[in-house]
């Protein structure tokens, strides 16, 4: 007789670790008290924005790694979700930054942030590009110096957001 006792918990794990990334589906949100942070739904959600990186900075964000590391088995699928979705922005700005430049008759010149908003993102446009939404303490930005998106944690977010949660949940 073969048992399956080793693929319970395993099991158990994944369904934890979809559960964190996805959220609460049948919760509505909140209106939230000045200066609370509220997490955002990302599966399945665009970004309607990108940051000036300088703008961004300036605001206390710091470029993220994009790398997943975290080594609890419960969080290592939200780290590698929005890990890959931002790296698959990135990738995509790259993309038609190159279709753009491979099309210019011109010499391709650098991309300002206006310029960036207008002819790649499409901003308020009906063929916007469509970047996967990130969580609430990270946002897209163009770096104008490399010509590249990249991906901006806000580490005061995120840890304002961890004292709500620890007091609102009696772990203060």
């Amino acid at each position: 007789m073969i048992t399956r006792t080793a693929s319970i918990p395993i099991g158990l794990s994944l369904v934890a670790g979809l559960a964190l990334v996805a959220g609460c589906e049948g919760e509505k949100p909140k209106t939230k008290a000045k200066g609370e942070v509220s997490a955002r739904e990302t599966v399945g959600k665009k970004a309607q924005d990108v940051m000036n990186l300088p703008d961004a900075l300036a605001k206390g964000g710091v470029v993220a790694s994009m790398t997943i590391a975290a080594t609890n088995p419960l969080t290592q699928a939200g780290d590698a979700y929005k890990t890959q979705v931002g790296t698959i922005g990135m990738m995509a700005v790259q993309n038609a930054i190159n279709v753009r430049n491979a099309s210019s008759i011109q010499d391709p010149k650098p991309l300002t942030y206006d310029e960036f908003m207008t002819e790649i993102f499409k901003k308020g446009q009906p063929d916007q590009m469509p970047l996967g939404q990130l969580p609430y303490y990270q946002e897209y930005a163009w770096d104008e110096a490399n010509q590249k998106l990249v991906v901006v944690e806000f580490p005061k977010k995120k840890a304002d957001y961890q004292k709500q949660q620890d007091k609102k949940l009696g772990r203060e």
